[in-house]
């Protein structure tokens, strides 16, 4: 993709929905103002995974509530700008909604993409490197298709009920620790892209799930390049993300 003079939006961790109605709905309209801030100079935007706190889609109904996101989403690609969506572990049970209704692909896993000659790997975050164990340990119950099936089974107001309660839970139990930089021998994400670059050069690793905003040099060890890690903190408490402008890309801040 050939930006010109356009930007490309990386933005991530909504968890709209959480934590009630109300709050959520702030955060919602926050979030389009900034839409409608970007919407003239986007070449592409990018949400990166956790645009809900829970998200299921049953065969004919979708969750409740979400329309005013849903429906910018809907206005920014009927204006030709290119949304793509990544599922976050809070909102793995995409299927085919986005696509149909909102001509949004959506991934499951990290995915490359190149503009104007810098390469991006780009992914939620969420299960990658050596820790995370208790999100990789839901992503495989989340993931099975069994577990899946035996949820879409139950009524809409059960399962959602269900699933909002052990969607807090997890955020309860995680939210504190994932605030703290822990380091670069800790920072599983950062030991994931160490990984990758021994394998194959991006000059730009762009994740979410952290929800904490990161941008760290990393040091491609078979050459003297040098790449970035650059984690999207959330819509939550940072309302940061990243741009890139076809030369550089820099982590920002949304302030009103």
């Amino acid at each position: 993709m050939d930006t010109g003079r356009k930007n490309i939006y990386f933005l991530s961790d909504f968890h709209l929905g959480a934590p009630n109605a109300a709050a959520s709905l702030v955060r919602e309209k926050k979030i389009i103002r900034f839409l409608d801030t970007i919407k003239n100079d986007a070449a592409a935007i990018f949400i990166v995974g956790d645009l809900f706190d829970f998200w299921y889609e049953y065969r004919k109904v979708v969750p409740k509530g979400y329309v005013r996101i849903l429906g910018k989403m809907a206005e920014l690609t009927d204006a030709g700008i290119p949304l793509y969506f990544f599922v976050g572990n809070h909102d793995m049970w995409m299927k085919d909604y986005f696509q149909q209704e909102l001509n949004i692909p959506v991934y499951f896993e990290p995915a490359p993409f190149s503009f104007n000659g810098k390469k991006f790997l780009v992914g939620h975050g969420d299960g990658l490197g050596p820790g995370d164990h208790g999100y990789k340990f839901i992503k495989k119950i989340f993931r099975n298709k069994t577990c899946n099936w035996l949820f879409g089974i139950l009524p809409p107001s059960i399962g959602m009920g269900i699933a909002n309660y052990f969607s807090r839970k997890s955020r309860a139990q995680t939210g504190q620790s994932n605030e703290v930089f822990l380091g670069e021998d800790k920072e599983w994400l950062i030991i994931y892209c160490k990984e990758v670059l021994q394998k194959e050069h991006y000059d730009y690793f762009v994740f979410g799930h952290r929800h904490l905003p990161i941008d760290f040099t990393l040091q491609n060890p078979n050459n003297q390049t040098q790449s970035r890690y650059i984690n999207l903190g959330d819509w939550i408490q940072y309302f940061s993300y990243a741009v890139f402008d076809g030369t550089h890309l820099e982590l920002k801040y949304y302030t009103e």
